[in-house]
Formats: C-alpha cells, sequence, structure tokens
C-alpha cells in the first residue's frame, strides 16, 4: 500500500539515508504505517488531512481488539515519525500527533504470551491423563481461533467445517460469525475426537466438542481457567494468564504479523472499532487469507484435514 505513493517513498529514504535506520526497523515502520494507512482509507480519510481525533480513534481500534499497550505505543511511535516528516517536508501544515497519547501504562490489557510460550504450554501437558489430548486441543483451539472462553465451551461439533478450514462461532448477543482455524488445530481436534469417542457422552451432551473425560457434559469457564492455571504453574510462567489471554494473543500476533484489521475485527467478533460505529463485511474467503498469510500456526500449514 505505502510503496506506491511518491511522498511515503520519499519517507522511507528518509529513514534509511539521514535517520540510518536498518531495514528490519525500516520494514516495522512501514507495517505499522500500512495499518494506519489501512485505517484512514476505510474511514474515507486521506493521510494529509488527517486531525487529532482520526489518530485517537485508530489507537481506540488497536485497544479493541486486543492489542497490548506496548505494541500499541510501539505503532504510534511510528505514525509520530511519519507527522513529523511530513510536517517537515511541509506536507502538512500542522502536525496532528502533537496531543497524541499513548495509552497509560497503569491501563494495562492481559498479559499476551509469545508463541514460544504458547508452544511451551502444549507441549508441558501430560498425555498420559485420560484428558491430555482434549487440554491440546483446547489450548491450540483458542489461541488459533482467538475465541472467548464461553464460545469454546458451547462449540458444537455441528459447527465444525474443518474440510472448508472454518468453524462457526456462536459469539455475545447470539450472534454467529464463521472463524478460521488452522491445520494445527484441525489435527489436535481430529486426535481429540479419537479419544472422545472412548467417553461416554451424557444424553443432550452428544454434540458438544469439548466434554468431561469423567462426566460425560460440556465442559464450564472454570474447568478451562484451571487448565491453563495449573499449566502456567508447570512451566513457571508468572504472569497472570488466562483463556483470554489466548485471545489476546491471536489478535496481537495477527496484527504484528501484518493482517487487516477490520479482518481481525470480525474474527473476534467486535462489531464496533474503537468509537466508531462503522462495521464492514469481510469476505470469508478473505477472513481465511489473513489468517493463512498471518497466523504463525500457518506459517507451514497444509491442506485441511477431513471435518467431523
Amino acid at each position: 500500500m505505502s510503496n506506491t505513493d511518491p511522498v511515503i517513498r520519499r519517507y522511507f529514504q528518509y529513514l534509511r539515508l539521514e535517520r540510518n535506520f536498518s531495514e528490519n526497523t525500516v520494514d516495522a515502520y512501514s507495517k505499522d504505517l500500512d495499518k494506519l494507512l489501512g485505517f484512514l482509507d476505510r474511514e474515507g480519510v486521506g493521510y494529509r488531512d488527517v486531525q487529532l481525533s482520526h489518530l485517537q480513534t485508530f489507537s481506540a481500534t488497536l485497544m479493541d481488539i486486543g492489542i497490548s499497550n506496548r505494541s500499541i505505543s510501539r505503532i504510534l511511535s511510528g505514525v509520530r515519525s511519519f507527522y513529523h516528516f511530513l510536517t517537515m517536508e511541509r506536507e502538512v501544515t500542522d502536525d496532528p500527533t502533537v496531543l497524541l497519547e499513548s495509552p497509560a501504562r497503569g491501563e494495562r490489557l492481559p498479559d499476551v504470551l509469545s508463541l514460544e510460550e504458547i508452544d511451551l504450554l502444549i507441549d508441558s501437558i501430560d498425555m498420559t491423563k485420560t484428558e491430555g489430548q482434549r487440554d491440546r486441543a483446547i489450548l491450540e483451539t483458542l489461541y488459533s481461533c482467538g475465541l472467548r472462553v464461553s464460545e469454546l465451551c458451547g462449540l458444537k461439533i455441528s459447527d465444525l467445517f474443518l474440510d472448508e478450514g472454518f468453524i462457526r462461532v456462536h459469539g455475545k448477543g447470539k450472534k454467529e460469525r464463521l472463524v478460521p482455524i488452522s491445520q494445527r488445530a484441525i489435527d489436535e481436534l481430529n486426535r481429540w475426537f479419537a479419544d472422545r469417542d472412548l467417553v461416554r457422552i451424557r444424553p443432550g451432551y452428544e454434540d458438544f466438542v469439548f466434554v468431561s473425560c469423567r462426566r460425560g457434559s460440556s465442559l464450564s469457564r472454570i474447568t478451562v481457567f484451571h487448565i491453563v492455571k495449573e499449566l502456567c504453574l508447570k512451566v513457571g510462567i508468572r504472569s497472570t494468564v488466562s483463556p483470554h489471554t489466548f485471545r489476546h494473543s491471536f489478535a496481537t500476533h495477527l496484527l504484528e504479523g501484518g493482517a487487516n484489521l477490520r479482518a481481525i475485527q470480525e474474527m473476534l467478533g467486535h462489531e464496533e472499532i474503537g468509537t466508531t460505529e462503522i462495521y464492514m463485511h469481510v469476505d470469508r474467503s478473505h477472513l481465511r487469507q489473513e489468517i493463512l498469510e498471518h497466523h504463525p500456526r500457518n506459517i507451514t500449514s497444509s491442506a485441511p484435514g477431513k471435518s467431523h
């Protein structure tokens, strides 16, 4: 997006030649600027016409989808750099970032796990236990699909379209959405279904994906919280981690990988971004492409497996 505008090309030359930034740093600034430009394009605002209120709304969008304050601060730093350049080059009269504040450190969102920490948690699950494979599938599904814990507990077999690479999620306000699912999550689910076939399912719970191996009924939110807490204690992760942390990690990793903000919004089931009420429908094939291109689990994934 940003490479087509001569002014923006000059900005990147400025970063390389005058600021002496490394290619990695310039690439990071480019990704952050593309996030802003994409947002402004959807709002119908040119970057020369930006006002403080537009940037505040952009910052709110990042917070709304669960991006950490630290990542938001880094993105806004790149935005300030861009408008400092525009002001210096007299492309804009006034710098709209002068009064732009970064998120307060005291208003922390839940911690975001690194990909290595997520793998550590999943790999630490005791596979000799009856529920071992179920718990692997739970964590992988939480992370790969960005689900709320209530959505995970309510997930039904009839909601799975694994051949197509999607699951149907019943979110807040009884609203449904289709969310792409990674091949790794599909594989973990398929292995869990083999174990699930051995569980004596109580009447009325036959369609639930995740059930108690002892009671044969659906899992409670408290059970999933307990699973995550015990695994964190086991591997020595001392930050505050809950099932919702996997959702924040999902959104953060996608955004940092360059995924489209609106696509993340729809995958998370957020009807609004920040203070705006604009809702833009995103084509389902585009949603899946966003996941395949930007989610860490899909870098080496193959074709989807068989559905259940």
